[in-house]
Parts: structure tokens; sequence; C-alpha cells
């Protein structure tokens, strides 16, 4: 039996990525096979396609995560049919992923979820939302403080905001696009032009927020705590600007009491409480998807252009 997939063939620019007749993976113990509805793409699958992942071999079908239905199980508590979701996990990374019409999923990974929510939004979620709320449990902000989130046009910003002003979190978000502005849902919008952001942030809140949560990452960590308040806590989640910060000296660049943590999306396999509670509050109507766009997998080196030439606000998403 055959299916199509996305199959990176080598590490590359976008074109690398070639749609394919593959066999569908063969169930075997303790791994279930997914019927693919949809898969949220991400950066680091950018990055993992770029040549970034050295764990990584090729060829490979990327996608770190993706839902649909079950349609061969072997975990006896869920039946074949089950609405699933699946994220990290080496998905995509160890072996083949969601860029596919079916993925072969390790039953540890697999999350089911009950929900009404078109296939593209509900594929918009899992990685996004859980890693912004993963994040925001790792800050802690109570009602009132004050938060500021950079890459803030990104999914995982936008879906921070909603779920920081859901809690009654004052939020600023920055963005470097003047034409992102309007995508912006925080109480403040920012442009960071490398310049002004300082000031800008000083002019809201004085005396700096109370938390940054940092999507950039490498680039604007040592920013961002100069930024936040003497005490507070900055949070790095994110790695659009790279992974490593280099020669970081921590006593003479982390101010005396100020906080560096970060969230790891590694850890949001298996946590199926907190994306059902994710799900109900999209579907309710209480909490915004922020799905941007729906590429079809032909069009997948499209989705890895746009992505990689930052051309979206919101969650891209590619439904096989």
């Amino acid at each position: 039996m055959k299916m199509r997939a996305a199959v990176c063939v080598h590490p590359g620019g976008p074109e690398v990525l070639e749609v394919r007749e593959v066999p569908v993976p063969a169930v075997r113990p303790g791994w279930s096979l997914v019927h693919v509805r949809g898969a949220g793409l991400n950066r680091s699958e950018l990055r993992t396609r770029q040549g970034h992942s050295p764990t990584v071999t090729f060829p490979r079908v990327l996608g770190i995560e993706c839902v649909g239905v079950l349609a061969e199980s072997t975990d006896p508590a869920l039946a074949e049919g089950t609405t699933v979701t699946a994220v990290m996990g080496e998905l995509g990374r160890r072996f083949d992923g969601g860029y596919a019409e079916y993925a072969l999923v390790p039953n540890a990974l697999l999350m089911p979820v009950k929900t009404t929510l078109p296939w593209p939004v509900l594929a918009a979620l899992p990685e996004t939302f859980m890693t912004a709320q993963g994040a925001l449990d790792t800050l802690g902000p109570e009602p009132g403080s004050r938060l500021l989130i950079r890459g803030g046009t990104s999914s995982v910003g936008m879906a921070a905001a909603s779920l920081a002003a859901a809690c009654g979190v004052e939020t600023a978000a920055t963005t470097r696009r003047a034409s992102k502005v309007a995508a912006l849902t925080t109480d403040h919008a920012l442009i960071d032009d490398g310049l002004s952001l300082a000031y800008g942030v000083r002019s809201i809140w004085p005396s700096g927020p109370d938390h940054v949560l940092d999507l950039v990452g490498a680039s604007t960590v040592l920013e961002s705590l100069s930024l936040v308040r003497r005490g507070g806590t900055v949070c790095v989640a994110g790695s659009l600007s790279g992974w490593v910060i280099p020669e970081l000296e921590p006593i003479a660049m982390i101010p005396s009491g100020t906080k560096l943590t970060a969230f790891h999306s590694n850890t949001l396999k298996g946590n199926t409480p907190v994306l059902q509670r994710i799900v109900d509050a999209v579907e309710g109507g209480a909490c915004p998807s922020h799905l941007d766009r729906v590429f079809a997998l032909d069009d997948i080196v499209a989705a890895h252009r746009a992505m990689e030439d930052d051309e979206g606000a919101g969650k891209f998403v590619v439904v096989p």
C-alpha cells in the first residue's frame, strides 16, 4: 500500500522537499498508524531542512506534529477511528513525521481529543498552544502582571498573548515589521527595529515588564534581560534567531536578582488534559486559533518558502 509524503531528500533550500509515493509504514508493537488530516508547520522543521539538526538523517519525512484518525491501533486504550494528535518525541526527526498521508507514531505520543473543530484548525493547535501554555506556566504571571512577548507574530507568540490575556495579564508584543502590527492582539504593540525597543518598553512600563517571553532567542536574550524589571524573569521558549548565545558571561550579563529560564516543547508529549482544555477553549470561542494559512501537500515547497521569508502572522498548516 502506497501513500504520498513530502520527503526531505537532503539538507538545503525549500526545493529539497519532494512529494513522493512511498510505502505506508507497517504497524509494529507499541506503535500505531495515524491517518494524518493535518500537520502544523514549525520553524524547527525549517532548520532541520537547512541541515542544522545534526542527529537527523536523510531522506526524512519532516513534521514534529500531526492530527488525524487512528487507522491501526496497537494501544488497547485507543480504538481505531479515534481522533488523535501527536507532538515531538523525535517525530519527524529520528523517525518520519507529519508531512504525509499516514504516520507511524509511538503510542506514548498519542493524545486523543474530542472535538468538532475542522482539521486545519485542530492542526494549528498542539505544538503552538501547548508550547505557549508551557512557557507561561514556567513564567507564572499573575493577573495584573506585565508580560512582554518577543516574536509576537509567531504562532507561539500569538497563542501566548491570547492565553495570558485570558488570565488577566497585561501584554505587549514585538514585531520587526510594521505591516504585521495589525496582527498583534495585545494591549501594546511594539516594533522591534533593533534601535528603539527599550524606549518603547519604558514608555509603557517605566520599571520594565515583570516577565519576558523571548521567542526570538539567541540574538535577543541579553537585551531581554536588560528590559525585564530587576528581579523579573525571562523565559526563552523559541529559537527564531538560532540556538546559541556566544560568549555568555552570566555574572556580567544577567542583572542581579533577574532570572533566566527556558521551556522546551519536548516536555509536551502525552499531556492530553492540557491539550483538551486548549481545544475546548478554541471550540467554544474563548480563544482564537491563529490559523494563518493552509497549504496542500503539493505546495509544501511554497509553504516552507513562505515560512523562511517570515510571511506569516500565526500558524501555517499542511493538509495531505
